[in-house]
């Protein structure tokens, strides 16, 4: 039987930076997004939604030869003026990961970056409105592996929590904060079930052949202004 091929797409902010703002390597410039989402398109890549690309990690068998989801970390403004528009050309839906302390201000947890809006609860709703579902992303986006067990039930179940009140939508897919699931594999494994979690990516070699091996370590294409997709996207990448 054909392994399926499950492709996470990594990306942060879509555009121009903000006046005043260098750009980084975390800013894909509109015309390079837009190329991607017809890359996809052009090679028959079939762009899931949340709930399909949950289920296809039960029953792998579900889902397409080739399969994506598009994930854009930290909930930057920017991903529903700019890559919002795009995404409804193409009818493709996607997911953004968001650290709830953040909400309606800027992305102060992250020095080497220009600082840049994030959505507000407003906005976030307007995402989730044109197809883009909202999960979590922690609520102080630290990292794991300097929080303990009890910190990280913490970031997992108040994201989780306060997420679904606001915008009234399950919130069981999580993106750790720089990748980073910490050092406890399997204790990190069962917190996440208990709290309600079907699923966690972190960035590492992709895309995965399914099934996967742990679906909450999921490995992701980080995608930036240089990134060469059709490349990226040969690799088989950690199960």
């Amino acid at each position: 039987m054909e392994r399926r091929t499950l492709a996470i797409l990594g990306f942060h902010k879509i555009g121009e930076p903000s006046p005043g703002n260098e750009r980084t390597w975390f800013y894909v410039p509109e015309a390079t997004f837009a190329g991607h989402l017809a890359h996809l398109r052009d090679r028959d890549w079939t762009v899931l939604d949340v709930a399909t690309f949950l289920r296809g990690l039960s029953a792998p068998d579900t889902l397409p030869a080739r399969a994506a989801l598009l994930t854009f970390d930290d909930g930057y403004r920017s991903v529903l003026d700019v890559a919002l528009p795009w995404l409804r050309r193409f009818n493709y839906p996607a997911v953004t990961f968001v650290p709830t302390e953040f909400v309606g201000r800027a992305n102060e947890f992250d020095d080497d970056e220009p600082r840049e809006p994030i959505c507000d609860w407003n906005a976030l709703r307007a995402l989730q409105a044109g197809g883009v579902a909202v999960q979590s992303h922690s609520v102080s986006h630290r990292p794991f592996s300097d929080l303990t067990a009890s910190a990280q039930e913490h970031e997992l179940r108040e994201s989780k929590r306060l997420l679904e009140a606001e915008l009234r939508n399950p919130v069981e897919t999580f993106a750790y904060p720089y990748g980073d699931a910490g050092a406890d594999d399997a204790g990190l494994d069962a917190l996440m079930e208990k709290v309600g979690y079907q699923a966690a990516c972190v960035f590492k070699q992709g895309p995965l052949l399914m099934p996967a091996a742990d679906r909450y370590r999921l490995a992701r294409v980080a995608v930036g202004p240089d990134t060469d997709l059709e490349r990226a996207l040969e690799l088989e990448g950690g199960r």
